[in-house]
C-alpha cells in the first residue's frame, strides 16, 4: 500500500487554466491525460517523485459524469469553487477492501494522447463524499512503464488534513504513516464538520510550495 495520486478539481478558470496555474507554481509542465469515459472526467497530469502523481481533474458535459460517483464528486467541488479533492492510495490487489467494504470495485481508463490506454480499478469514492478526509483505493493494470508517476522529480513532502488521523488509520486498516511514508502529515482541527485534504507541500527548483 502506497500514496498514488492527489487529486484537485479545477475551479471556474476551467482545466487548462488551472493545470497551467499550479504547473507555473510549481515549475513544471501538466501533461494531458485524456479522458475518464466511465467517470465522465478529464485530467491532466503531472508525475512526482517516489511513486505518485498529482492531477488536475474536471467534469464533463456528459451523463457518465452524473451517473459515477467519482463524476459527481469532482463536479461538485468545481462548483464549489474547485481545489483539493482527494487523495488515493495503490494496492495490489483490491479484494480485501472490496469485502471490508462490502461493494465492488469501480473499472476505469483512459486513453492518453498518445495512444497508451491505462486501465484501473478503484474504490472508496462513495467513502469520500461522505468524509473527504478519507483516501480511496486503486488497483492499477497497466504495462510496465506506463504508470502516471515515472520520470517524476518534484516531490511531495507533506499533506495538512482536516480531520482524525485514528479514523483515517481504521478506514486504510493500517497506519496513514505506512502509505504516507516519507510524507509528515499535519492534521488539523475540524471546523463546522469540514473534513479534508486542505493543502500539499511539494519540493521544487524553485523551493518549497505549498497548494491550498
Amino acid at each position: 500500500m502506497q500514496l498514488d495520486h492527489l487529486s484537485y478539481a479545477a475551479g471556474p478558470e476551467g482545466l487548462g487554466a488551472c493545470a497551467q496555474r499550479l504547473g507555473s507554481r510549481l515549475g513544471a509542465s501538466f501533461s494531458d491525460g485524456g479522458l475518464h469515459p466511465a467517470f465522465g472526467t478529464r485530467n491532466f497530469v503531472l508525475a512526482l517523485a517516489h511513486g505518485c502523481y498529482l492531477e488536475v481533474v474536471a467534469a464533463l458535459d456528459h451523463p457518465a459524469a452524473d451517473r459515477a460517483p467519482f463524476g459527481r464528486e469532482v463536479a461538485a467541488r468545481s462548483a464549489a469553487g474547485g481545489g483539493w479533492l482527494a487523495w488515493a492510495v495503490r494496492v495490489d490487489d483490491l479484494t480485501a477492501i472490496e469485502s471490508r467494504l462490502n461493494r465492488r470495485a469501480a473499472s476505469g481508463h483512459r486513453r492518453r494522447p498518445d495512444g497508451v490506454d491505462l486501465r484501473w480499478r478503484q474504490i472508496g469514492i462513495n467513502d469520500v463524499a461522505e468524509d473527504p478526509q478519507l483516501p480511496f483505493f486503486v488497483q492499477w493494470d497497466v504495462a510496465n512503464g506506463h504508470h502516471p508517476s515515472l520520470g517524476g522529480s518534484i516531490a511531495l513532502s507533506g499533506l495538512e488534513i482536516a480531520g482524525d488521523e485514528a479514523t483515517v488509520d481504521a478506514f486504510l486498516g493500517t497506519s496513514s504513516a505506512q502509505p504516507l511514508d516519507g510524507v509528515a502529515v499535519d492534521w488539523l482541527p475540524v471546523d463546522d464538520g469540514e473534513t479534508g485534504l486542505v493543502a500539499a507541500v511539494f519540493e521544487t527548483p524553485r523551493g518549497t510550495v505549498r497548494v491550498d
